[in-house]
């Protein structure tokens, strides 16, 4: 008999939150053998990007992938392993997790996951509530979380809605779509070649600057500043929309009053942007429809929310808000529930008294806890009560598809919280710098053998991912893990809630459907399910806020003691008092095209591509330091725990006196159990305990005073 025939599937790519369509080829032995972007999907439209093409497949059938479960032997760290069965990995994890709620209680529980932007963030909440802990850890207080605070507050609810294909205006603000979301920077071009207009704020010069019809370089951390202005040119100038803001907004006089205070030399004073380009900034936005989009470089200053705040009101008066060609409010078919919905649902809410024991809810309410965006925890908090105990101690960790060794802030000090833990076990493709720490590493499914299904945020559908093929070697998806853990939590008494009622994925995602009308056999036929949007249908839309409109003034902001209005706060490198000896400024999230965030560091045709990790550095700076390119420069922050060592790329992309950088570095060739990361990693020389925006608790990323030297 010959060979079964390959078919071709449709999908979703899930390796970032860009959701891109694709068709995946399996061969008749039931692995992936391409995968190729999907003409037809709504969202990306037949674009894609090589991690999705390349990366993902390969970090399913690579050599070194994670195929069994592992138990540490000798020292935490020390590299020795021994495979075991699941039942005894599942076993120990529940006898052990156990044994720390009986001596500490169930809040010394914790979990650790990227986001709700993929199902493993809600499973992992609802698993941690079930044993009745309101902790849990998100990567999104450093990527995304200022932008959805702010959008929640605001009442926006526009995150992820560019309508780039109408709009006569782009603004584009710390974002780089070439890097970060390849399908928009096709829409983009796109959209210049019919003749929209493109302004670009960036301190970076970006490939968007680079085709802009206006480039405005601020210095990093100031954007707040432009908004205001740009806000007090559509006051001024009568271009702001009076009957939406009359009948759906509150505070426009109060935020009239604020931004007046932001003429266009005040904000050029502030930001070092000519007046003269804040105007036609203003002037050109003015004219639209005009569609905002935003990126990490917003999140990463500690002003983040409040500058986002002034954007979102931006959109909101000059009348762009769910209007075509603007930013579209996110909706969803009638009956769907997001897996954001699920972290709300009161079937799965734990007792108020103990959600508000989530640590850090009592200084950022807004962020954790259960007024919190996703009721997550405040992650610095997290690993100071790992460390010393306080507001009391959290003694078992654990963490799934997260590397939070690398991408946290202060590496020395994470690495410290995670040694210091009675248990931790990590679930993972490959051995990484967290899971090298690990008392148990469980090896999890990746994006080509699990079932998801999700509301996209960019266009009116829902996506679809296939379980192409049987996972590999003994790997399980974070709700079968969950399950089986909590089925032996269980028998040993230790389950306080039943808050994860699903027992498969099938199962979880016809739940997620509901009565929507979407049924799972025609996404798992076509890959996606596109829904009626009606724009600006304001008078039956719902503003979720406590006033039912979009607040300018911010009820809910007030309430926790937190300016109400959008403001400008000095960033970190510009405040009063600059540490002796740190003449330069650290900027980092820079996005790479070969990488996600830490991931595929082990894929040799990426390192091929970006081998080292890189800093911008501007020519005037290299000179008076003594560095040339390709050079490698030790740098150092006024508030981090050491230096790191990065090869220099001398451009002038980036402004003099600025070294920019990206995240994730860390080397898999090196030895365990860091694999280099104290040495390559941009997060070993920061802290996460600086100056933090005041509503999330995030600290700044993106304009650190520091210092640089050759070698």
């Amino acid at each position: 008999m010959g060979e079964a025939a390959s078919r071709v599937i449709p999908s979703t790519c899930w390796e970032c939150s860009a959701y891109c369509g694709s068709l995946l080829t399996v061969g008749g032995d039931g692995r992936v053998t391409k995968v190729a972007p999907n003409p037809a999907s709504p969202v990306s439209r037949g674009a894609f990007c090589v991690k999705g093409i390349r990366a993902l497949p390969e970090a399913t059938y690579q050599e070194g992938r994670l195929l069994h479960p592992l138990r540490r032997l000798g020292e935490r760290g020390s590299g020795r392993w021994e495979r075991v069965s699941w039942d005894s990995a599942l076993d120990e994890m529940a006898a052990r997790l156990d044994a720390t709620r009986r001596r500490h209680g169930p809040l010394s529980l914790t979990g650790a996951v990227s986001g709700a932007a993929f199902s493993r963030g809600p499973v992992m909440a609802l698993l941690l509530r079930s044993l009745g802990s309101p902790n849990w850890m998100i990567n999104q207080d450093l990527c995304g979380g200022c932008r959805a605070v702010s959008d929640r507050v605001t009442g926006t609810a526009m995150t992820g809605g560019e309508d780039v294909a109408n709009a006569a205006c782009l603004l584009v603000v710390g974002r780089n779509p070439a890097a970060a979301d390849p399908p928009q920077w096709i829409e983009i071009r796109r959209a210049k070649e019919r003749g929209a207009r493109l302004v670009v704020i960036d301190p970076f010069r970006t490939q968007a600057a680079e085709i802009a019809d206006l480039w405005l370089r601020p210095e990093p951390g100031t954007d707040a500043a432009i908004a205001l202005a740009m806000i007090r040119h559509l006051v001024e100038t009568g271009a702001w929309d009076r009957g939406f803001v009359e009948r759906h907004c509150h505070g426009f006089d109060a935020l009239a009053a604020r931004a007046a205070r932001y003429t266009p030399g005040h904000a050029a004073a502030l930001t070092g942007v000519p007046a003269d380009d804040i105007e036609r900034a203003a002037a050109m936005y003015a004219d639209g429809p005009a569609c905002f989009l935003s990126g990490h470089g917003i999140d990463a200053a500690s002003n983040g929310v409040q500058t986002f705040r002034a954007f979102h009101a931006l959109v909101a008066i000059s009348g762009n808000l769910d209007r075509r060609g603007g930013n579209r409010r996110s909706k969803r078919p009638p009956g769907f529930r997001t897996w954001m919905d699920l972290l709300h649902d009161p079937r799965f809410r734990l007792p108020e008294a103990v959600a508000n024991r989530a640590i850090g809810a009592d200084r950022y309410p807004l962020w954790a806890g259960p007024l919190g965006w996703q009721t997550a925890c405040h992650n610095s908090s997290v690993l100071e009560a790992m460390l010393t105990g306080e507001p009391y101690p959290v003694r078992a960790l654990y963490a799934s598809g997260v590397n939070i060794a690398v991408m946290y802030p202060d590496t020395r000090r994470t690495l410290a919280a995670l040694r210091s833990l009675d248990f931790l076990a990590v679930a993972a493709h490959t051995m990484t710098p967290t899971a090298a720490q690990a008392d148990l590493v469980l090896p999890k499914t990746t994006g080509l053998e699990e079932e998801e299904v999700a509301l996209n945020q960019k266009v009116p559908c829902v996506t679809y991912t296939a379980a192409a093929g049987p996972p590999q070697g003994e790997a399980r998806s974070d709700l079968d893990i969950a399950v089986a853990l909590l089925d032996r939590m269980r028998a040993l008494g230790a389950v306080a809630h039943e808050f994860l009622p699903w027992r498969s994925r099938d199962e979880f995602n016809r739940d997620l459907l509901g009565d929507s009308g979407i049924a799972l056999e025609d996404l798992r036929r076509d890959g996606f399910a596109e829904f009626p949007y009606a724009l600006g249908d304001f008078d039956r839309q719902v503003f979720a806020t406590p006033t039912g409109r979009v607040e300018l003034h911010s009820t809910l902001m007030e309430r926790f003691g937190l300016d109400p209005l959008p403001d400008y706060v000095p960033p970190l490198d510009r405040r009063a008092v600059r540490p002796d000896g740190f003449p330069l400024r650290l900027q980092t999230g820079m996005r790479e095209k070969t990488y996600h965030h830490s991931r595929f560091r082990e894929q040799a045709w990426a390192r091929k591509v970006s081998p080292d990790p890189k800093v911008h550095v501007h020519p005037e700076t290299a000179a008076a330091h003594g560095v040339r390119d390709g050079d490698w420069v030790s740098i150092e922050t006024a508030g981090g725990r050491g230096a790191v060592r990065l090869r220099a790329a001398v451009t002038d992309r980036t402004l003099p006196g600025t070294l920019t950088t990206g995240v994730g570095w860390w080397l898999p060739e090196r030895p365990a159990p860091e694999f280099g990361a104290l040495e390559v990693n941009v997060n070993a020389a920061l802290s996460y305990t600086g100056p933090a925006d005041p509503a999330t608790g995030s600290v700044d990323t993106g304009s650190i005073p520091c210092r640089m030297r050759p070698g």
